[in-house]
């Protein structure tokens, strides 16, 4: 990944990272995300927040108000922080804070955050601590998103998850540009079960239509499972899912079976 003292390329996707401990972010040099950044799709630029502070000490938090466990991220240092970062980009701000206190993303909101760098850098705000000044959250922040109803040791984790499932969006970043849209959650279903060689194991088969080489048959089999892991482990989802007048008549059809309805 980029670090702050490389130069920027204006014309790809931007993703900035504040943190207090940016070298975790090194762990994104992998995979897919490290092939993304290689090819050119966007870059992604780790800034240490303790650059920004005002003392020797690199102090960046501080007892809270009121009294209480902890310590609080200050404001000042992560102001100057994005604010140094707004001077370098030629795009709008989009600053998202990793928070317990956000909204729960799902695949809908990283599609969103996806379509924003198009228009926008994208800021991820790692929390430290027992959170960040309310006032910068106030003045600086767009929106909050957290992962789950439980608490991390630090943002950091979570804005890992963000980029990644952000970054898998984007065209070009897998091998098969279908494969994101087959995913879980794309279209609001549990993906359908995959196999692969040998094509018997241990007596357990592999089905037969998937050896078929009939591709209408095999799209059915793949819908029609999904619907039913879905309706089977997270049956909440089909409240919102998209689904075609085929496969409402296939869920009905497999509600009966499963639970009478």
């Amino acid at each position: 990944m980029s670090t702050a003292n490389k130069a920027y390329n204006q014309s790809v996707k931007s993703i900035d990272v504040i943190s207090v401990i940016p070298q975790m972010f090194e762990a994104l040099h992998y995979g897919v995300l490290g092939r993304a950044v290689k090819n050119g799709l966007l870059q992604i630029t780790c800034w240490d927040v303790r650059d920004y502070s005002e003392d020797k000490h690199r102090t960046v938090d501080d007892k809270p108000y009121g009294g209480g466990p902890g310590m609080v991220m200050m404001a000042k240092p992560l102001r100057k922080a994005i604010l140094h970062i707004q001077a370098q980009r030629d795009k709008p701000l989009w600053v998202v804070y990793l928070s317990p206190q956000g909204t729960v993303l799902k695949q809908p909101g990283v599609m969103r955050l996806k379509e924003k760098l198009s228009t926008h850098n994208l800021v991820l705000l790692c929390g430290r601590y027992e959170g960040i000044d309310e006032r910068l959250i106030e003045s600086l922040v767009d929106e909050e998103c957290s992962l789950g109803d439980y608490v991390l040791s630090g943002g950091e984790f979570a804005a890992m998850v963000v980029i990644d499932a952000m970054v898998r969006l984007l065209p070009g970043a897998l091998g098969d540009n279908t494969s994101a849209s087959d995913d879980s959650f794309s279209r609001g279903l549990l993906e359908y079960p995959h196999y692969t060689r040998p094509e018997n194991d241990e007596g357990a088969r592999v089905p037969e239509v998937l050896l078929s080489g009939d591709h209408q048959a095999i799209a059915r089999w793949r819908s029609r499972m999904a619907l039913q892991r879905t309706l089977a482990k997270r049956p909440d989802l089909l409240e919102s899912a998209q689904l075609s007048a085929e496969e409402k008549e296939i869920l009905a059809e497999l509600k009966k079976i499963i639970i009478g309805d």
